[in-house]
């Protein structure tokens, strides 16, 4: 890809913009970075937007992040320089959530995308034509946080809406491993 592409990184609960800094390096040390920080504090915990409890995401405020974060992006595109299509999504599980939220609203701002345990963002809800994506999504088989069937139904919820999918299966819950992180490397030199 080299340096035509811009990793948008958005970490999971309680990480700040630091943390996935090494893992976009690894996949693509020439690629652009716009890193964030979640906008809601949680107990000292940074996130995306709120939860209801442990698993159950509020869909009012994950909504309302979300087109912040549209909005913000596409500031970022016209201040920085890039194209919002050149933006390649890295997103762990609280940031993979609102990047997959990202994708049932707006078929216009992101590139391409690697979700590490994310949810359904939300259900019942019509996503735009997504047939220009190629994502990839990392899930653990033994996942206490996104089950194997909330997987297995967001990948067909993206595949409805188009979108192409390669799917990870690792055995190490709803942590990241080595071996998924070489797997999305192996995804995005294949884009």
């Amino acid at each position: 890809m080299g340096n035509t592409t811009v990793f948008l990184l958005l970490h999971g609960t309680g990480g700040d913009e630091h943390d996935m800094i090494q893992l976009a390096k690894m996949i693509d040390p020439q690629a652009g970075i716009l890193s964030l920080r979640g906008n809601i504090n949680e107990n000292g915990m940074n996130r995306f937007f709120e939860r209801k409890a442990m698993g159950i995401l509020d869909e009012v405020s994950l909504k309302k992040e979300t087109d912040k974060l549209f909005e913000f992006l596409n500031a970022a595109a016209a201040h920085y320089g890039f194209k919002t299509k050149q933006l390649v999504v890295l997103g762990y599980s609280n940031g993979a959530n609102i990047a997959s939220s990202l994708l049932f609203h707006y078929n216009d701002v992101l590139y391409q995308g690697m979700l590490l345990h994310p949810m359904v963002p939300t259900r019942n809800t019509e996503l735009p034509d997504l047939s220009n994506q190629r994502l990839f999504i990392g899930a653990g088989e033994n996942d206490p946080l996104c089950l194997p069937e909330e997987t297995k139904e967001l990948e067909q919820i993206f595949i409805e809406a188009g979108a192409s999918i390669t799917t990870y299966w690792g055995k190490d819950g709803h942590n990241l491993s080595k071996s998924e992180i070489d797997a999305a490397a192996i995804w995005y030199e294949n884009l």
